[in-house]
């Protein structure tokens, strides 16, 4: 049994734009004109003004978000903040248009009808469409194709996501069938079926964040570790200046060695000086031993002389040891004499003692008593 309350839609379900194909066969029944009075959820909260696109800095932000989203699919036409003609406006809607999958021969005829079936926020009638370039139309222009770039990127995004593209499409024509069936109970349903696969997607995406909060924790102590820790250049740095320190100490071992060897060769370039002058002399001497050795071997020399000359050389080593015989002999006697000449003297010494003595006894005269034994001395002395 239906029930007799109107039931609203909940805020926090905002349908998908109808494709432009749905606009002209898509038809579903009333249930007792509740749809047709439902209010439009891009409304909720109050319905948006213009006076946002009248500030200057919206305006350039709206203008540089058109312009990045025109120049990425190789759109000719770039905006400005100031008001651009109206070949410019006109062109754009109808490119923008086109990537909706809404071609328009008549943009003033099916531009408004598109609008109104996509629940466009802003009022717009088809008078603004003859006369574009008017400058106190362009804060309408401007909100118009930046809710037009809005859309065609949410329609890219579905279109890149089939998955969940489906999910929400069903979801919708769900809903909206038991909606319009009168079927509360299958509409809670879905709509519970759907809470609880978002509040698992939310968990995953928690699950996800968090996981991206830890990497990014892991990132920022690694960053800090490595805006610490010297970095490449500086290591690159210090390696570079103990091998340009080992570099200086090999170039100075290379200069000590170079001198070294330098001072080698001429200690060697000397010793092959002397060696070259020792060469030269035994080179002398040897030819001096060859002509010694000519002039022996023609001298010529008889068994006689030979003889003669072993005699005689007898001879003289017989009287040179007689000789040396004769030399120890007298060189005995004069050992004998000399002995002889000292125990003479150690006896005169002794007597001249005796002497001095005995004249001391006899007490002589001063003069006489000190110069008979000088003279006695000196005589023994002299013998």
């Amino acid at each position: 049994m239906r029930p007799t309350a109107r039931r609203q839609p909940k805020d926090s379900f905002i349908p998908p734009p109808p494709t432009p194909v749905d606009f002209h066969h898509r038809q579903y029944p009333s249930r007792d004109s509740d749809v047709s009075s439902r209010p439009s959820s891009v409304g909720v909260g109050g319905r948006p003004t213009l006076d946002f696109y009248k500030e200057r800095q919206f305006q350039q932000t709206v203008v540089s978000t058109i312009n990045s989203f025109l120049s990425s699919h190789n759109f000719p036409i770039t905006f400005k903040t100031t008001f651009p003609s109206a070949k410019d406006i006109l062109e754009t809607l109808k490119f923008l248009l086109s990537l909706l999958d809404f071609p328009s021969s008549k943009l003033e005829e099916d531009l408004p009808f598109l609008l109104k079936r996509l629940n466009y926020p802003f009022k717009i009638n088809k008078s603004i469409l003859r006369s574009p370039a008017a400058p106190h139309q362009w804060p309408s222009f401007l909100a118009l194709i930046h809710w037009l770039v809005q859309i065609a990127k949410f329609h890219f995004h579905i279109a890149s996501s089939p998955k969940q593209h489906n999910a929400i499409n069903q979801y919708t024509v769900n809903s909206y069938m038991h909606y319009i069936r009168g079927d509360d109970d299958a509409v809670e349903e879905v709509d519970r079926s759907i809470q609880e696969k978002i509040q698992h997607q939310a968990a995953a995406a928690k699950e996800r964040l968090d996981e991206a909060r830890r990497s990014v924790a892991e990132l920022n102590a690694e960053l800090e570790r490595l805006r610490t820790s010297p970095s490449p250049k500086e290591a690159l740095e210090k390696e570079k200046a103990i091998l340009e320190n080992d570099v200086n100490k090999f170039h100075k071992m290379i200069d000590e060695l170079s001198s070294r060897i330098e001072q080698a060769e001429n200690v060697l370039a000397e010793k092959e000086k002397q060696l070259k002058a020792q060469e030269a002399e035994r080179e002398k001497i040897l030819e001096e031993n060859e002509e010694l050795k000519r002039r022996v071997e023609t001298q010529t020399i008889n068994p006689r002389d030979v003889e003669r000359m072993k005699r005689e050389l007898q001879t003289v080593e017989r009287e040179t040891a007689e000789l040396e015989h004769a030399r120890n002999a007298w060189e005995e006697k004069m050992w004998e004499i000399d002995t002889t000449i000292s125990h003479k003297i150690n006896d005169l010494e002794a007597l001249a003692l005796d002497c001095n003595q005995a004249l001391r006894r006899l007490h002589f005269d001063h003069h006489f008593h000190y110069s008979l034994p000088c003279y006695i001395y000196y005589q023994g002395n002299c013998v």
